[in-house]
């Protein structure tokens, strides 16, 4: 399935991009700041057991001298790096926030703005688009940039939304319609609308989106507020069981210089994830603002991630919307040929979508053409005759439209039917309207050759994207107006769980309440006011930005491209969030037992020999091998930048999957990494004599 096109905007920068690398070394500095700091309960702890290791350490140097000096004075440094390296991957993921938002700011442009003195007069005054308030009334002619978010409250124009959306294609707003929002930036290409500015100044879905993705406006999400809880009673946990081995030291007689037990503290605690939790919550924002979706609250990204069931209109999410011609079926005595060449002749001047398919499957399917010099007259379809058609040199008329149209025009009598009139094709006209499909009637002199199927054609690949989201637990249901034998036909092909027919505002309503009382999270989208109270009350709700001011208010995720297959994205890129942090925080976790076969066997060998089992990685001495773990633990931080914020890879599975994946990729690789790793520092630290 064609996936949405992006914003028209540069690709964000790279790692390796040396202005933002510098931009985030500077700001990692600044955030040392404590009152900043704090909000990360863990690397405030790591910045604190700095400090009180430095002011150890210079104590040491400046009054009592004494061992371990130089190892020592490496800790400390070590130490201030891993807060600087968590601070660095926080502000790497905000500088690349700040440099899309940049790309955003360029697209906001002032612009005169045509406001009407009097909201029922025809007096405009020009005005500077930044002075337009809520309530204010402009008029936008062709050619001109629609200054701020409103509403068309009259006429109707084709928009060029290329600069927010990048697809080139223009498309329909309208006043009183479920289309008629209009976002500022774009531009009028035909006609004029009346637009009812819905925006307060600062208050726009690009300055939303400028907020966002500058963390300006990110709050800590519920998940995110539960882990760092966890964080936190493991850091008190390790806290605890680190101050109690001063007494297990005095009591066996051993001296452990305190700076040593300030670093196994460092290292026990999980300083990984701790300082990786902002840029995954971050990055992840930037990846559904990448998608050209405005997210109100980090909660919806969240909630996403945890769907169970998601609800899909038919029409633009399962189906193209516009009905397409699928078959040819000839009259009795006709050949398909006969019926093809006729409807390509009837469909030459039909630039209506229907037309258009008509003419498509002619030629790629029956390789059919005509001579368009034989037509002396083309005759455009028109809601009022409800065909469209052909007048050749030499005075034969062909027709092609609706069937009861064709019947009248052939039998001369507004009232006829197909049963009466062409019995022989009654049957055939029933067949396809029970399938769910529209039937077209094609006449020639007088004679009704045949009829051309006309059904909602299902989105290439979308049975497959279903199935990939019943992998992932999810159950769909779609959501149609349509009667039920024509919902069961469409949804049996579409591969969907389950359908809703004759569907009203009332009965979407009760079918998410429904869900929601069985413990389901339910997603959705909607463009139109009987949408909103749904999209209130779904756990997610995607309101598409060229529907009313109703709908996106209910929602709580605005697409920019108004695409309503951009639901299932979202709730790909709401799993990849979750997913990506619940598998750093079990690397990190991991990490730990690694770190305790390196650091405490190390510091009581001498005192307990029993302990030697335990020192499985056979390190050079307890110095080298606390210096090795504190190594380890600083640079895993920056090694895990990338994925952090690139995301893990994500393939839907059943949970049960993802969770031995999981724990075997990240749990025994969060083992196994930090064993190689640390041994491969301390043989480097002891041939070059650093311990």
């Amino acid at each position: 399935m064609k996936r949405p096109k992006r914003l028209n905007l540069p690709a964000g920068p790279s790692l390796l991009d040396t202005r933002l690398a510098a931009a985030a070394a500077m700001e990692a500095f600044v955030k040392l700041n404590p009152a900043t700091l704090c909000r990360n309960p863990v690397i405030f702890v790591t910045e604190v057991a700095a400090l009180v290791a430095s002011i150890l350490a210079v104590r040491q140097f400046a009054i009592t001298g004494g061992e371990h000096t130089g190892v020592i004075a490496q800790i400390c440094a070590w130490l201030w790096f891993t807060v600087l390296f968590a601070n660095f991957a926080e502000a790497v993921a905000e500088a690349r926030g700040k440099a899309f938002a940049e790309s955003l700011r360029r697209t906001q442009a002032e612009t005169k703005a045509h406001r009407l003195i009097s909201e029922h007069g025809d007096a405009t005054e020009d005005v500077p688009s930044s002075s337009l308030r809520e309530g204010d009334f402009v008029i936008v002619s062709a050619g001109e940039i629609i200054p701020g978010d409103g509403e068309v409250v009259e006429g109707i124009a084709s928009i060029d939304e290329s600069a927010i959306t990048g697809e080139s294609a223009s498309v329909i707003r309208e006043s009183n319609s479920d289309r008629s929002g209009v976002t500022g930036g774009t531009r009028v290409v035909s006609d004029y609308i009346k637009v009812c500015i819905t925006a307060k100044p600062g208050e726009s879905f690009l300055d939303r989106m400028i907020r966002l993705v500058e963390g300006a406006e990110r709050q800590k999400t519920p998940n995110e507020i539960a882990l760092t809880i966890l964080l936190v009673g493991l850091t008190i946990i390790f806290l605890v069981v680190t101050a109690s081995l001063e007494l297990f030291a005095t009591y066996s007689g051993a001296t452990i210089p305190m700076v040593f037990l300030i670093a196994l503290l460092v290292t026990l605690i999980p300083t990984t994830i701790g300082g990786l939790l902002s840029a995954i919550g971050i990055a992840g924002m930037d990846r559904l603002v990448r998608s050209n979706v405005v997210a109100k609250s980090g909660r919806a990204v969240e909630a996403a991630g945890d769907v169970d069931v998601l609800l899909l209109d038919k029409t633009g999410t399962i189906t193209f919307g516009n009905r397409m011609a699928d078959d040819f079926i000839p009259a009795p005595g006709v050949t398909v040929m006969e019926l093809v060449q006729a409807a390509l002749l009837a469909s030459l001047s039909d630039d209506t979508p229907e037309g258009k398919s008509i003419v498509r499957l002619a030629t790629d399917r029956y390789n059919a053409s005509v001579d368009a010099a034989s037509v002396e007259r083309s005759v455009e379809f028109s809601a009022f005759t409800r065909m469209s058609g052909a007048d050749l040199h030499g005075g034969d008329k062909v027709r092609k439209g609706a069937v009861d149209a064709i019947v009248a025009y052939i039998v001369g009598d507004p009232s006829a039917r197909v049963r009466s009139a062409a019995p022989d094709m009654a049957q055939a006209v029933e067949r396809i309207a029970k399938a769910g499909g529209t039937p077209l009637a094609v006449a020639r002199e007088g004679r009704i050759l045949g009829l051309i199927h006309l059904k909602d054609i299902i989105k290439p690949g979308i049975r497959e994207r279903f199935g990939m989201l019943r992998q992932m637990g999810i159950r769909t249901i779609m959501i149609t107006g349509d009667n039920p034998l024509t919902a069961a036909t469409i949804a049996a092909e579409a591969g969907v769980d389950d359908y809703m027919a004759e569907a009203t505002p009332e009965k979407k309503l009760e079918l998410i309440r429904k869900e929601q009382r069985e413990g389901k999270l339910v997603a959705m989208c909607g463009d139109g006011s009987n949408d909103a109270p749904a999209l209130a009350q779904a756990d997610v709700g995607v309101a598409m930005n060229s529907g009313t001011p109703a709908a996106k208010e209910a929602g709580n995720l605005i697409d920019l491209d108004s695409d309503p297959t951009k639901l299932i994205e979202v709730v790909l890129v709401g799993k990849q969030l979750l997913i990506s942090r619940g598998s750093l925080t079990t690397f990190s976790i991991a990490n730990d037992v690694a770190k305790y076969f390196a650091i405490i066997p190390a510091l009581f060998i001498g005192v307990y020999p029993q302990l030697q089992a335990l020192n499985v990685m056979r390190l050079g001495s307890p110095q080298s091998a606390i210096l090795s773990a504190i190594i380890f633990n600083a640079l895993i931080i920056i090694a895990l930048i990338p994925l952090a914020l690139r995301g893990v890879n994500y393939k839907p599975s059943s949970a049960s999957a993802l969770l031995r994946r999981n724990l075997l990729v990240f749990g025994l690789g969060g083992i196994a990494v930090p064993f190689i790793a640390i041994k491969a520092i301390d043989m480097l630290i002891n041939a070059i004599g650093m311990a």
